[in-house]
């Protein structure tokens, strides 16, 4: 990804930049946001740091949209053909995808690939979702009957992060487009590329105009959209702090929210896992994507009995990660997506030296590369679940390694934390790992496994955020509910007509 220096008020240099509203792209002038290739520091291009006046163009678009527009109206097997069509041309598009997310955000090319490959999964994913969602159903109680039907909510606002802009597209658009929404999209100032082409591309898969736009920015296009008069939802991934900011702009205007935030995330091994397979993924649970993903397992709980052991393991397997250039097929961990996010990274791994921790892997920054913002994958052991490291989300390569007596502990310590959005549990017996899994509180937790698949509910609990995405509940997160209490033979016409009863 290409890393963006965000302008300060005062020395912002103006320009002109591409929005994309109402099925084509419109031109607006604003502040002009850098973007700058992670590895090697150079300037890529420019976007626009769109106003009020270009995000108001936008959420009107979308509202008649909605409001006056076919799209709401089309039926379900038709919205999915044309989101079928904008899975085929985002596949034939694939690596010019991949490379603009590398030259954005630094991720290595080979990972860009993946994480391409894996959007559309999880798109297939919604596909299959959809299927089993009931749009429309009778109920009947002790005193009467009602229909109860699922609407589109209306216009949804959509703000994402710069860690895996297509995915985040298509995690949170598609399936509010699906459901006969209309969306604002507001990408990180960071990555604002792949928003760009995704809008071009939809509206020539057959998306009617004003169905999805996007408005480039930073955090003050970001409060300009969610709190536009015309949005019926907020949608946001970010972090905590951020993600408290869109609470409270929203609650006092009640608009629907879904808030997909921080998380500091743990990983039990129980005493009986099996060291070659969980060790490689928790390693590639903390270092994908240069540790800069939201489901990061960042602390490591390992049992007295085999700490050593597993942590000269985990020693080994993180040292043997290749940093280098993203476009370089070997790499696997590429540069932070910024200096910013260097200089956080640094001052936790200096954290954790000063509060006490024993740094066994890294804590710099790699010999060999002279230019980028990069540092090594970095393991501390013997961290207490109160020093700073264990606390708080670092969004780069540092894993804290804990250490516990009995299951109990592991337990406790998982759950001494604010986050509530990930966690994992290894061990031999499934049964045995699936019941400490259960005691952990948090959205999902993976059994033998740091990973998700596309048809799970994600989200979080406490500070890690509000709402469900993914699977059939991400789809349904987008629909509202209306009841309509009926007389007898209505219900009786409605059922007789096949409408269901539930």
């Amino acid at each position: 990804m290409s890393v963006v220096r965000p302008p300060t008020a005062d020395a912002a240099r103006s320009g002109t930049g591409e929005v994309w509203v109402d099925g084509r792209p419109l031109m607006v002038t604003g502040p002009l946001v850098e973007l700058v290739n992670p590895a090697t520091e150079d300037v890529i291009g420019t976007s626009v740091a769109a106003d009020r006046a270009a995000v108001t163009a936008a959420v009107d678009a979308a509202r008649r949209a909605f409001d006056a527009g076919p799209w709401r109206h089309t039926p379900l097997a038709d919205r999915i053909a044309v989101l079928g069509g904008l899975l085929d041309a985002v596949q034939e598009q694939g690596e010019r995808f991949a490379s603009l997310q590398t030259a954005q955000m630094g991720v290595p090319l080979s990972i860009s690939r993946i994480l391409v490959a894996g959007a559309a999964r999880m798109l297939r994913s919604y596909v299959e979702g959809a299927a089993g969602i009931a749009f429309s159903y009778l109920r009947r109680d002790v005193v009467g009957q009602s229909l109860v039907s699922l609407e589109p909510v209306g216009v949804v606002a959509v703000v994402i992060p710069w860690n895996g802009p297509l995915s985040s597209i298509v995690s949170k658009a598609v399936p509010a487009l699906m459901m006969g929404c209309s969306v604002v999209l507001k990408p990180a100032p960071e990555t604002p590329l792949e928003a760009l082409l995704f809008a071009e591309l939809a509206t020539a898969a057959g998306l009617p105009d004003g169905v999805f736009n996007v408005v480039t920015g930073g955090a003050a296009t970001g409060e300009a959209l969610v709190t536009a008069p015309g949005v019926d939802k907020v949608s946001f991934t970010g972090s905590t702090a951020a993600g408290r900011r869109v609470g409270e702009l929203c609650g006092g205007r009640f608009t629907r929210t879904s808030l997909e935030l921080g998380g500091k995330s743990a990983a039990i091994v129980l005493d009986d896992a099996d060291l070659e397979r969980t060790v490689p993924d928790l390693v590639n649970g903390n270092f994908f994507n240069t540790g800069q993903i939201c489901v990061a397992v960042s602390r490591v709980l390992l049992p007295a009995s085999r700490y050593d052991e597993l942590l000269g393991a985990l020693r080994e397997t993180g040292g043997s990660r290749v940093v280098g250039d993203p476009l370089d097929p070997a790499t696997q961990l590429g540069p932070l997506v910024t200096s910013r996010q260097r200089d956080r990274v640094e001052a936790y791994v200096a954290a954790g030296r000063d509060q006490g921790a024993r740094l066994v892997l890294g804590g710099g920054r790699p010999a060999h590369l002279d230019r980028g913002w990069y540092v090594e994958p970095t393991i501390f052991a013997e961290v207490d679940n109160a020093m700073t490291i264990a606390r708080e989300e670092i969004f780069g390569p540092v894993m804290s390694v804990l250490r516990y007596r009995d299951e109990d502990e592991a337990v406790a310590l998982a759950n001494d934390t604010e986050y509530g959005l990930h966690g994992a549990v290894f061990g031999a017996d499934p049964e045995r790992a699936l019941s400490v899994a259960r005691r952990i509180g948090s959205g999902s937790v993976g059994v033998n496994t740091a990973n998700l698949t596309p048809g799970t509910p994600y989200g979080g609990l406490r500070a890690s955020g509000v709402g469900r995405e993914h699977g059939r509940e991400g789809l349904e997160s987008f629909l509202e509910l209306h009841s309509y209490v009926l007389p007898a033979e209505l219900a009786e016409s409605l059922e007789a007509a096949g409408t269901p009863v539930a």
